[in-house]
């Protein structure tokens, strides 16, 4: 598999895009962290007026190390920021941590693609697993039915990464509303921060398209292995 040609005619479009994404990624919250926002709040307070907007308090605002590692975990209820997100008073800070809050609202409201995305969590780990087993032993055998068995245990990966979509897309519209009801940027402040969140956005469709390329993949394969 790892010296399949066909295998690369599906991975590099996956990895270019993924690679581009990650790229404007970068390029968008480096560019926007360098414009402070009119009210002097760092991406923890900024983070912490939505959340207390929206009457949480039950939620911590916690430091974790890593650049764009921010994240929030609705198993303890602990909204974790990187150093640049958590310190900062820029606009690209702002925006994230707005961001993860939305995903705190999110949990607070019930909202059902996240609770789905969340029990989805170890069955797509355990599948994910299952799955590069199982698909290099039929590569080995060259047993088509095995990699068709990896391929529909794959198939949770994509579901995850598509599930994840609608999640993230609505905690960046929160953050996008709430964010000047809340008086953290003004309107113009918004648009800016916003940039950053559309930017983060790309990196989750690119990853629904590199799992999509690399599932028909395997159907690809295991079709092959079938008519031979």
């Amino acid at each position: 598999m790892f010296f399949d040609p066909l295998y690369l005619l599906f991975a590099i479009p996956g990895l270019i895009i993924a690679g581009l994404a990650s790229f404007y990624v970068k390029a968008t919250f480096s560019e926007y962290s360098h414009y402070q926002a009119s009210s002097g709040m760092t991406g923890a307070e900024a983070a912490a007026r939505m959340l207390h907007g929206a009457g949480i308090y039950d939620v911590r605002i916690e430091r974790v190390e890593g650049f764009l590692s921010d994240h929030y975990d609705p198993t303890s209820k602990t909204l974790r920021l990187s150093p640049g997100v958590y310190d900062s008073a820029s606009l690209s800070a702002i925006g994230v941590a707005c961001h993860e809050a939305g995903h705190a609202l999110q949990h607070a409201a019930s909202y059902g693609p996240l609770g789905l995305r969340s029990a989805l969590v170890p069955v797509t780990n355990i599948s994910s697993f299952l799955s590069y087993i199982v698909i290099i032993a039929g590569f080995i055998f060259q047993s088509g039915g095995m990699v068709m068995l990896g391929a529909i245990l794959f198939s949770a990966v994509v579901v995850f990464s598509i599930v994840t979509l609608p999640v993230e897309w609505d905690a960046s519209s929160r953050a996008k509303q709430l964010m000047v009801t809340a008086g953290i940027v003004s309107e113009p402040e918004r648009d800016s921060a916003g940039k950053v969140l559309n930017a983060a956005f790309l990196t989750y469709v690119a990853a629904v398209l590199s799992s999509l390329l690399t599932l028909l993949y395997y159907l690809v394969r295991a079709a092959g292995m079938n008519r031979d």
